[in-house]
């Protein structure tokens, strides 16, 4: 497929504008757009693990969740000589790498829709003033702590922080993939049952505690599910390209 028909299907679908503007730096990480697509890797993070996959598979592109550069790219450059010594490489292989992040996170089909998919939600909608936000219904209410080895199961993680302040029985609940506990506000405002995200802060904790609010802490693992659902959007735009899928990342070990 031509390479710049297919970015720009991906980018109709997931606008650069829509990317979250204060951190988040999207679209062409390295490389060109390719002339042809016929092969891409889809991974969470572009490392050097999947480098290694990379200079064998030799895609045309590779979509991250991520972005390789989190930040000013001259700034990243200057300050970790290990992103440096793999860009380096990464250019000496001719790789070409297209990042979606918070656009992906919130426009329909993205992150958080995969996410309430999974955990089987009902009458999903977006958060009133946090659109990156998805809240929605359990098919029956459920006892809050079989509800956390419920979401942990669905969404194939190991383990999960449970913040029980709140009521015991749970229906109604808002999820936003990755490391969104700052936003708990949003949750309280839609008068959700249980909030699910991930790296909270002890501050935001406590915050939350003296709310009586009920929180899901997942590791940001959770956010695999781009990989597959990359695929099927791939997949419906032009189902002759090859897909390699590299799903290497592994949640902390608990102790």
């Amino acid at each position: 497929m031509n390479g710049r028909s297919f970015i720009s299907i991906i980018g109709k679908k997931f606008p650069k504008r829509i990317a979250e503007k204060y951190h988040d730096y999207v679209g062409l990480m390295t490389g060109v757009i390719p002339n042809e697509v016929n092969k891409v890797l889809l991974c969470l993070d572009y490392d050097e693990e999947v480098h290694e996959i990379a200079k064998e598979y030799k895609p045309d592109l590779v979509l991250s969740h991520h972005p390789f550069f989190y930040g000013d790219k001259k700034w990243v450059l200057e300050n970790y000589s290990f992103k440096k010594a793999l860009y380096e490489e990464i250019n000496k292989e001719g790789i070409n790498i297209f990042s979606l992040h918070t656009n992906f996170d919130e426009c329909k089909d993205g992150m958080n829709d995969a996410l309430v998919a999974a955990l089987n939600l009902k009458d999903v909608y977006s958060a009133t003033n946090y659109p990156m936000m998805r809240v929605g219904y359990l098919s029956k209410e459920m006892d809050i702590q079989d509800f956390a080895k419920y979401a942990k199961e669905c969404l194939k993680v190991n383990y999960g922080l449970l913040i029980n302040a709140g009521k015991q029985k749970v229906k109604k609940v808002a999820i936003i993939g990755g490391g969104a506990a700052n936003e708990y506000p949003h949750a309280l405002e839609e008068g959700v049952d249980i909030y699910i995200s991930g790296d909270v802060k002890h501050p935001v904790r406590r915050e939350m505690i003296s709310l009586k609010m009920n929180y899901l802490d997942l590791p940001h693992e959770i956010e695999k599910i781009f990989i597959p659902q990359m695929k099927k959007i791939i997949n419906n735009i032009d189902s002759s390209i090859d897909i390699l899928c590299v799903d290497h990342e592994k949640e902390p070990l608990v102790i």
